[in-house]
């Protein structure tokens, strides 16, 4: 593929522009909301609201400040910076918002020239893919669980308002952004891996993700219906997808504080969708993901029949019935249609999420990143 067909268009910083907004509109919606909880006096809601809002932000910060500084010792970095103002910057929890104008400032003087060297084009999308790995971190960490929160609410609680569904909304589509915007930039970042392509592929692979993690979300809404004990339970899936990542020895991080939290992120994403880990052939790990995550959420609304047989008579409990067994269905279909017909093959294997060192030291961290 050439550079040209690689290069940091008018489109991509449109996308970039709207992922922002995108982001600005999720952290914001649901500061809103929490502060509409804290004055209605539902003070737990509005703490758990915020809860989730500052564990997605502190971990992208801690990432951001790391690469900001791995960056600076390869000579990559934005030399304009110095210690004390990313350290700044990373304390009031503007790491993000710092990135994003960086990248439209830079794409958009790159543009407006009409003339960019090579190397340009890649870091661009280098600090593009950066970006966006930070906002898949915190879609799985902040955006998947206000979803699961506010769904209970609304079922268990029968509470309303705008703002909810407004909040709830802008996760969705913040959702179904961060997980294709980080799939195309990582792949477009990787000269030796063939680029996602647009159109159907792109859109067969969205709806992939969002009929697979929206019935996982609904169906673990269930579970804590029943009991808020089964939050033990979601702890225990993702201390296993954490030990998964240990026993795998994952090599993402330089720093093996930030390897650890890095495991733990990727236990907690797992909770939620399949990604493998070490590279490899995914077949089999994700046949064996799928049959038992379909199984968990089948099981939700059974054992709510059984177990709270007044469940039945709300007007939730056969649509959600419904849709989950379709989403199930939908998911794995389109699953099913991306990798046997429309996944781009390279000459490395398609299948890494979490990619092994293939040397002692990578040319770049991109080689190790996800592909969710």
């Amino acid at each position: 593929m050439t550079s040209t067909e690689r290069g940091f268009t008018t489109f991509r910083w449109l996308c970039t522009l709207f992922g922002f907004v995108f982001y600005l509109g999720d952290i914001g919606s649901d500061l809103l909301l929490s502060v509409q909880y804290f004055r209605s006096g539902y003070v737990s809601w509005a703490a758990l609201t915020l809860a989730f809002v500052l564990a997605g932000s502190v971990c992208i910060q801690i990432f951001s400040y790391a690469w900001f500084k791995d960056d600076e010792r390869n000579d990559e970095g934005d030399k304009g910076l110095s210690t004390c103002q990313l350290i700044g910057i990373h304390v009031l929890q503007i790491g993000l918002f710092t990135r994003y104008c960086n990248l439209l400032k830079k794409s958009f003087k790159v543009l407006r020239s009409g003339q960019s060297k090579e190397e340009e084009q890649y870091r661009l999308f280098g600090i593009a893919t950066d970006l966006s790995m930070l906002r898949l971190f915190e879609t799985f960490l902040e955006s998947v669980p206000q979803l699961v929160l506010q769904v209970y609410i609304i079922l268990a609680h029968n509470h309303r308002s705008n703002l909810q569904y407004i909040s709830m909304a802008v996760s969705f589509v913040n959702i179904a952004w961060a997980t294709v915007d980080y799939r195309r930039c990582l792949r477009r970042s990787l000269p030796h891996i063939n680029e996602m392509p647009s159109g159907i592929p792109t859109a067969v692979y969205l709806f992939y993700k969002i009929f697979t993690i929206t019935p996982r979300i609904l169906s673990l809404t269930l579970f804590i219906m029943l009991s808020t004990l089964t939050t033990l339970a979601m702890a225990f899936v993702w201390l296993v997808g954490t030990i998964w990542a240990c026993v795998e020895e994952t090599k993402f991080c330089t720093s093996r504080v930030l390897e650890h939290l890095y495991r733990a992120i990727v236990g907690v994403i797992l909770v939620f969708t399949f990604f493998n880990i070490k590279g490899g052939h995914t077949k089999v790990p994700m046949t064996m993901y799928y049959i038992l995550s379909v199984c968990q959420n089948l099981a939700a609304p059974i054992l709510l029949f059984l177990l709270k047989p007044e469940s039945e008579r709300t007007d939730y409990f056969l649509p959600i019935i419904f849709f989950i067994f379709m989403s199930n269905s939908l998911g794995l279909g389109f699953l099913a249609l991306y990798y046997s017909l429309l996944h781009p093959r390279g000459h490395v294997a398609d299948e890494i999420d979490g990619m092994e060192r293939l040397e002692p030291e990578p040319k770049t961290r991109f080689d190790n990143f996800l592909q969710i």
